[in-house]
C-alpha cells in the first residue's frame, strides 16, 4: 500500500482508494482492529522539489474493548488530514529542538514511496478515545464476582467498607 510519487505526472492528482481490512492484520495487544473496508480519499499537491501535500478523507469502522466492561464494540472513524511529506533524509536529529505546531504535520517517506498503510493506521490511533466506552451509560463489571452488569446482576455486596476503618465505626457522636 504505496503511493510512487515517480508515478505523479502533474503537480496536483486526485486519487480514491479502498482497503479491506485483511490488509491490516492486528498484533497481541493492540488498541483496536480494522474491521470494515477503508475509504481513503485524498489530493497530493506537489510543492517544492522533494516535498508533497497530501490532503483528504478518511472513513472506516475498528473495534475496541470497552474500558468498563470489556466487551468489543464497533467504532465508526471519519476524520479529515492534512500533512506535508518531505524526505525521510531531511530528518537528521540535530539534538534537541522544540517541537513546533507545523512539525506536527509533517510526515515523511523513503524511497519516493509514501506509506499509505502507515497513513491509515497513524488515523485510526489519532482518532482513538481517551477512554473507550460501548455506550456513555455501560455500567461495566461487578468488581467482587466479575458480572458484566450491563447484561445481568449479580448478588454481591453493594457497599464496599474500608476495613482500616472500621475501628471508627464503633465511635458514635451524640450530640
Amino acid at each position: 500500500m504505496h503511493l510512487s510519487l515517480r508515478s505523479l505526472q502533474d503537480a496536483h492528482a486526485h486519487f480514491e482508494k479502498r482497503y479491506e481490512p485483511s490488509l491490516f492484520p492486528t498484533a497481541e495487544g493492540d488498541p483496536f482492529r480494522v474491521v470494515s473496508p477503508v475509504m481513503l480519499s485524498f489530493d497530493v499537491d506537489r510543492q517544492e522539489p522533494g516535498r508533497y501535500r497530501m490532503a483528504g478523507h478518511l472513513t472506516g469502522e475498528i473495534e475496541l474493548d470497552c474500558s468498563r466492561c470489556l466487551e468489543p464494540f464497533t467504532l465508526p472513524v471519519v476524520t479529515d488530514f492534512d500533512l506535508r511529506y518531505v524526505p525521510r533524509t531531511e530528518n537528521v536529529g540535530e539534538g534537541e529542538a522544540e517541537v513546533e505546531e507545523d512539525d506536527l504535520a509533517t510526515a515523511f517517506y523513503d524511497d519516493e514511496q509514501i506509506d499509505l498503510a502507515h497513513l491509515i493506521m497513524e488515523q485510526f490511533q489519532l482518532a482513538l478515545p481517551m477512554k473507550p466506552l460501548c455506550k456513555d451509560e455501560c455500567k461495566g463489571l461487578c468488581p467482587q464476582c466479575g458480572t458484566n452488569l450491563n447484561t445481568g446482576a449479580c448478588d454481591c455486596k453493594a457497599k464496599w467498607e474500608d476495613p482500616r476503618l472500621a475501628a471508627l465505626k464503633t465511635l458514635k457522636r451524640t450530640d
